[in-house]
């Protein structure tokens, strides 16, 4: 159950990074840099939480898995 949370939390993160770097793309094409880095360092905030998330899928896959060993 708790690996069906962190996939979801994953996805949602990455989406929202993905939103993020579109936005930011944008704001370097008008010539705002402001709202262009104010874009990125949400995309890398939620590239870190996606990651975050990621490694407790990951925990939760290799444990069983060593402790069958």
């Amino acid at each position: 159950m708790k690996n069906i949370e962190n996939h979801k939390k994953a996805a949602m993160h990455l989406e929202e990074a993905a939103k993020s770097h579109h936005e930011a793309a944008k704001h370097h094409e008008e010539g705002n840099e402001d709202k262009a880095a104010k874009s990125t360092m949400k995309a890398h905030g939620h590239t870190v939480l996606a990651s975050e998330a990621q490694k407790e899928v990951v925990k939760q896959i290799v444990q069983p898995v060593v402790a069958k060993q």
